[in-house]
């Protein structure tokens, strides 16, 4: 997946207290058998900062 002309996503890790955070939550609900298929996308989601920024362009 390729993002158009003008859209830029910026993915950069948070803060160290908040990786620990996040990293504890996913290995939590791991251990209490939640589906990888959800506790991984929820641990990333807090992990990591993402931003989408669009770009508009001067005609």
């Amino acid at each position: 997946m390729v993002p158009r002309t003008g859209v830029s996503v910026d993915i950069h890790p948070r803060d160290r207290p908040t990786v620990l955070i996040g990293a504890s939550g996913g290995a939590l609900a791991l251990w209490g058998d939640v589906p990888a298929q959800i506790a991984i996308p929820a641990a990333l989601l807090i992990l990591l900062d993402i931003r989408v920024r669009r770009c508009r362009s001067r005609a």
